[in-house]
C-alpha cells in the first residue's frame, strides 16, 4: 500500500505536469491569435452621398409644392443623414473560414467616433454596420464569419412578402486592418449608405384618393456586407409605401426607403460618388404599383416602371395625376406606364405572403 509521502509527491509531479501542457496549450493559443495584444485607435466618419436635396429641388421646383417639399425633407431627413445611432463593429480572421475573432458594439449618436481598441496583433478583415438596431425591417445576419455577413430581410419575413419600409438610413464599411508592434496606429473607416428611396408625388386632379394605396418592387433583399454587393431574390420584395401630404398643396407623396434595385448589368456596389446617372436598360428595373378602388368597387391598378437603376444614397421621385378612369399617368417619358381596369374588382391590392 503506498504511503502517504509518496502518494503527495505523485500528485504534486501529476500538477506539475498538468500545469505544464495548460501553460503550453495557453502559448499554443496566443500564438494563434496574433501573440501579444496591442491598443490602437480606429476613427468612423459616416459619409453621406445623396441627392436627395438636389432630387427634391428639381422634382417640387414650384411655389405651390413648397410646403410638400419641406414635409418630405423632414421625413426622409432621418434616413438621408450622416448620423449614426448604433454601430457594429467585426473583426474577422483573413485566413480558413474568416472566423470573427472580436465583435464591439456602441451608441454612437454622433457623425464620427473614434475608439481604441486592445487585440493580438495579426492582420484582420473589418466590418462595420451602423443603424440597425432602430431598422426592424431589417437584420445583420451570419455575421461570425466575415465572407458570409450580410443585411437582409429581418426574420419572420421572406423575399415574396410585403415589407414595410426601412426606418433609418444603413450605413456599411469594410477595411483591412494590421496590427502592429510599438507603432502608434490609427485607422480611418469611412462608413457609406446602403439603403435608397424611392417617392411618387400624385396630383389627385380633383378625384378622390383616399382609397389609394401604392407599393414599390424590384429591389435586393440581401446586402453582402464583405463586397459591399446586392442579392436579389426570385420573386422581389414588395415594399409598402408611406404618405406624405402637406395642408398648402393638394399633391400627395408615397414614399418607400428600401435596398437598390438591380443595374442593368446586374451588378453593383455602394455608391461613393455624387454622380447618380445611370445607363437605362433595356429592361424594366423597379417599379411602383398604385391601386385605386371607387365608389362602385371597380380597382384599376397602374404600374410606373422605370428602366434607370436606384442605387445606394439615392432618392428617385416620380411624379403623376389621377385620370378619370382611376388610373395613374406621368408627363416623364422615361417612365413606363401599364394600366388594369376593373383589376381584381372589389378588392384591394396586397401582394401574397
Amino acid at each position: 500500500m503506498m504511503s502517504n509521502s509518496r502518494r503527495d509527491i505523485k500528485n504534486m509531479m501529476l500538477t506539475a505536469i498538468l500545469a505544464t501542457v495548460l501553460l503550453s496549450a495557453c502559448s499554443l493559443i496566443d500564438d494563434e491569435l496574433g501573440g501579444k495584444k496591442t491598443d490602437f485607435k480606429l476613427d468612423y466618419e459616416l459619409r453621406l452621398v445623396t441627392n436627395m436635396t438636389t432630387e427634391i429641388r428639381t422634382q417640387l421646383s414650384t411655389q405651390m409644392e413648397v410646403g410638400l417639399a419641406h414635409t418630405l425633407r423632414q421625413h426622409l431627413g432621418g434616413i438621408f443623414t450622416d448620423y449614426a445611432h448604433d454601430v457594429n463593429l467585426s473583426f474577422y480572421d483573413t485566413t480558413g473560414d474568416s472566423l470573427r475573432l472580436q465583435h464591439d458594439q456602441h451608441i454612437m449618436d454622433a457623425n464620427q467616433q473614434s475608439y481604441t481598441l486592445y487585440l493580438p496583433m495579426r492582420q484582420y478583415m473589418h466590418l462595420a454596420v451602423a443603424n440597425v438596431v432602430n431598422n426592424p425591417v431589417v437584420s445583420l445576419t451570419n455575421d461570425e464569419r466575415c465572407h458570409l455577413s450580410r443585411l437582409e430581410l429581418a426574420v419572420g419575413s421572406s423575399p415574396a412578402d410585403t415589407i414595410d419600409s426601412h426606418t433609418t438610413g444603413l450605413f456599411t464599411a469594410r477595411q483591412p486592418v494590421e496590427v502592429l508592434e510599438g507603432v502608434d496606429q490609427t485607422f480611418n473607416v469611412h462608413l457609406y449608405m446602403a439603403n435608397c428611396a424611392a417617392a411618387l408625388i400624385i396630383d389627385p386632379r380633383g378625384h378622390d384618393i383616399s382609397s389609394l394605396k401604392v407599393y414599390t418592387t424590384g429591389f435586393a433583399s440581401q446586402f453582402n456586407i464583405c463586397d459591399s454587393s446586392y442579392v436579389f431574390a426570385d420573386r422581389d420584395p414588395v415594399v409598402r409605401t408611406k404618405m406624405v401630404t402637406s395642408p398648402d398643396d393638394n399633391k400627395v407623396c408615397y414614399y418607400s426607403v428600401n435596398l437598390p434595385s438591380r443595374e442593368p448589368m446586374y451588378t453593383r456596389s455602394v455608391i461613393e460618388t455624387e454622380d447618380f446617372l445611370g445607363e437605362p436598360g433595356r429592361e424594366d428595373l423597379w417599379s411602383f404599383s398604385a391601386v385605386m378602388t371607387d365608389n362602385e368597387g371597380k380597382t384599376t391598378k397602374t404600374d410606373l416602371t422605370l428602366k434607370e437603376p436606384l442605387r445606394a444614397g439615392q432618392l428617385k421621385i416620380v411624379t403623376g395625376y389621377v385620370t378619370d378612369d382611376g388610373a395613374i399617368k406621368t408627363d416623364d417619358v422615361t417612365v413606363g406606364v401599364s394600366v388594369s381596369l376593373d383589376w381584381h374588382k372589389g378588392g384591394s391590392y396586397e401582394p401574397e405572403l
